[in-house]
């Protein structure tokens, strides 16, 4: 069966295909575009897994959320080019809203996306974090996704009790910039606090202070160490009040932050 151009343009279109291997593969298949299709898909899924051990610290992340459950989605490619791609974006988008609604285990459902994907843009692409929050009874989530040429980059999800909705969406946007690596100081690691104190005393000593001084000066240095760190501890977007005192008698449960690039 003769191939013609309009077919040959019919299957790039479809697989994102080069223009040759399209023409091959139909004349392989003897005109058969469903047969060609699949001829090209094979043949760029093994092109894909020889690209899989190539780096792809780049991609997009989505949330999906209702007042009480979220899902955030990172999915990973090697190029910020292909993560702006609509179709991309798109993907990541439904990948978090089927997780909302299917838990963590329903992105497999999403598997022959992936590898379309993988086709097209011919980049190392792969789910990356997966994160689903189920808030307790009565409380809220919030969430907020900071969005660069299109795509998101960062994304929170905080879960709080007894905070106001618009009291709890500014620790989500707290969050996203100031990057707190725990909730409350108890959850730092014991062992790598008595590092720091013993650090911190040692460069108070060399300064000269005072020894009456030393512990009144470690524990200030500590506070500081700990506001780096910890979500309650931190001003408030950078001002006086902090994230503890900002929600007044309810308390922040828990969060989630996904980011790309890091």
């Amino acid at each position: 069966m003769a191939v013609t151009a309009r077919d040959v343009k019919t299957l790039r279109d479809a697989t994102g295909a080069g223009m040759m291997d399209a023409k091959r593969a139909l004349t392989a298949a003897d005109g058969d575009m469903e047969a060609a299709r699949q001829m090209l898909r094979e043949q760029g899924l093994a092109k894909a897994d020889a690209r899989s051990a190539r780096d792809n610290d780049q991609g997009a992340v989505a949330v999906s959320v209702t007042e009480t459950t979220a899902a955030i989605v990172q999915l990973k490619c090697e190029t910020d080019f292909s993560a702006k791609n609509e179709g991309f974006t798109s993907l990541v988008q439904n990948l978090a809203d089927a997780v909302l609604t299917g838990g963590p285990e329903a992105v497999q459902q999403h598997t022959a996306a992936i590898e379309d994907l993988k086709l097209t843009l011919k980049e190392n692409i792969e789910i990356g974090e997966v994160r689903l929050l189920r808030a307790a009874e009565g409380n809220l989530v919030d969430s907020y996704v900071h969005r660069q040429d299109g795509r998101g980059v960062n994304a929170v999800v905080v879960e709080g009790s007894g905070v106001a909705a618009e009291a709890l969406h500014q620790v989500a946007l707290h969050v996203a910039f100031a990057k707190p690596q725990f909730l409350s100081s108890d959850q730092v690691d014991a062992d790598e606090v008595e590092r720091e104190r013993a650090a911190l005393l040692e460069i108070t000593k060399a300064e000269g202070k005072p020894q009456q001084a030393w512990d009144k000066i470690v524990d200030g240095r500590m506070r500081g160490w700990y506001a780096e760190r910890v979500l309650l501890e931190q001003g408030l977007h950078g001002e006086k009040t902090t994230v503890k005192d900002s929600i007044g008698s309810g308390s922040i449960v828990g969060f989630v932050q996904v980011l790309i690039g890091d």
